[in-house]
């Protein structure tokens, strides 16, 4: 019995598993972009943001509260962030039809088209307001007839609407078409042939690999209306309580010296623009996982 034991042949080792061996990468090591981004990034967003709040800061929990309930303040903020909420909503919808048409179709001019796309990212915010302002005015090109209709657009709410759509939408647009170039044509024609409807296709095929993005351009839009000052003040009339935006407000406020009340408005400002850009990431990151793309 001992000598059949010690004649069996003794286990082989388990075999080691391959060692992986990552590719070098063209940046230099972690640590070192790590670090370069986190100076970037502390240097130019954080410590000017730090910088405001700590000078909102100085009045005080209460005197922020005192000017974040004053009734201009209050008003100014309702319309810079409702009308930036409808503006990206709209900028979304028709940026991607947009997007959609130059990506899909073949027309003359589409190159032009495709070019005046990125217009309002080149052209200055206060020729933008000047041009728009023209425009819609009463007595304006497009105005005109729409003031004979009874409907007045610049010096309204919906001056400031039509301004904020126009520097939104060539984000909704930009986010959205790389990827609708990346839809393979065949997928949707497999789903035609298997008898779905062009809307059961459009909804449950086309749409959901495009829904960040759509999502993000949202996002951009939306932060762009917020933060939009030049394009806003020629057309919006800047009414107390009607059609006066908050950066315009902060604006009045730095005119009057009142450093801590233009910090307190923009401190305002920033908490309620994180927390919305929060809230739409966070449904962006459920969207991924949803619909299963990454």
């Amino acid at each position: 019995m001992a000598a059949t034991l010690a004649a069996a042949p003794a286990e082989a080792p388990a075999p080691r598993p391959a060692r992986r061996f990552r590719r070098p990468s063209v940046l230099p090591g972690f640590g070192l972009s790590f670090g370069y981004t986190l100076a970037c990034l502390g240097i130019v967003v954080l410590l000017p943001l730090a910088g405001l709040v700590v000078k909102a800061s100085g009045l005080g929990f209460s005197g922020i509260l005192r000017v974040a309930t004053d009734p201009r303040v209050a008003s100014a903020l309702k319309l810079s962030f409702g009308v930036s909420l409808l503006s990206a909503l709209v900028a979304s919808v028709f940026g991607f039809l947009i997007a959609w048409v130059l990506t899909r179709y073949e027309f003359p001019g589409r190159k032009i088209v495709d070019a005046a796309v990125d217009l309002p990212f080149a052209l200055p915010t206060a020729v933008a307001g000047i041009a728009l302002a023209s425009l819609y005015a009463p007595d304006g090109l497009i105005g005109a007839p729409l003031d004979r209709l009874g409907i007045q657009v610049a010096y309204t709410p919906l001056g400031v609407f039509v301004a904020m759509t126009f520097v939104g939408l060539p984000f909704a647009v930009r986010t959205v078409q790389p990827l609708i170039a990346e839809i393979d044509r065949e997928i949707e024609e497999a789903s035609a042939t298997l008898g779905a409807s062009r809307r059961a296709t459009l909804l449950k095929v086309v749409l959901p690999p495009l829904i960040p993005a759509v999502l993000t351009g949202f996002a951009l839009a939306f932060a762009r209306g917020v933060g939009e000052y030049g394009s806003v003040i020629f057309i919006a009339g800047n009414l107390p309580y009607v059609s006066e935006i908050a950066p315009l407000l902060i604006v009045i406020k730095l005119s009057e010296f009142d450093y801590g009340g233009a910090a307190a408005i923009a401190t305002i400002m920033l908490g309620i623009s994180f927390l919305t850009l929060l809230a739409i990431n966070l449904i962006q990151a459920w969207s991924r996982r949803r619909f299963g793309y990454v």
